[in-house]
């Protein structure tokens, strides 16, 4: 068992039971916190095995901590420009849109943060070549984004408007699956670039 890896499970552990406390939605932060479980998986089975590279494991941790501040203000109410103007990096009339783009962020993160496991993944167990496992790895990335929006598309049709609305964050804007979609694109051909010029550099 790597004792690094454990204790940042516990870390992380602890720091999204933290967030539980004096809920401010109660009902969309438990119903949130089902990708928390998704995430945490192969945590854990690496943390006993020991065989997924730091960086991925790192990528899928710092990724699920994104997902744990998000869940607990149900993306839309992520007060980061409140933090960002209390730590005195920018005056409180920096920000100029109303709009919270916190979940914004998370979804080029997944594009990012998540690029390193699935790279790894493809290599390991699909035993795919570098440059095979950089795309099919980029590909992963846009399927689980379209599947990702379809699935909240669906919870507009089971759940009320209201509940609906809260879960996706879209802040009134009709394109909000299309740009998140191309956010974690982004993200993606980002990391797919850099270990495309990392394998050239290694040959």
């Amino acid at each position: 068992m790597n004792k690094t890896k454990l204790i940042l499970v516990i870390t992380f552990v602890v720091f999204t039971a933290v967030t539980f406390i004096h809920p401010l939605y109660p009902r969309e932060q438990f119903l949130q916190h089902a990708g928390t479980v998704l995430l945490l998986i192969p945590l854990i089975v690496d943390m006993v095995k020991d065989r997924m590279p730091m960086s991925a494991f790192v990528g899928i941790l710092l990724f699920a901590i994104l997902h744990v501040i998000g869940a607990r203000y149900i993306y839309s109410y992520v007060p980061y420009k409140e933090w960002v103007a209390s730590l005195g990096i920018v005056d409180g009339g920096f920000f100029k849109d109303s709009r919270n783009h916190y979940d914004r962020l998370v979804h080029f993160c997944f594009g990012v943060l998540l690029f390193p496991y699935l790279q790894y993944a493809c290599k390991r167990w699909l035993d795919l070549k570098p440059l095979s496992a950089v795309f099919v790895a980029w590909l992963i990335i846009q399927t689980g984004s379209m599947v990702y929006e379809l699935f909240e598309w669906l919870l507009t049709i089971v759940m009320s408007p209201e509940q609906a609305d809260n879960y996706n964050g879209q802040q009134g804007d009709v394109w909000d699956a299309q740009k998140d979609m191309v956010l974690a694109m982004l993200g993606s051909t980002v990391m797919a670039a850099y270990y495309l010029l990392r394998n050239k550099h290694r040959r």
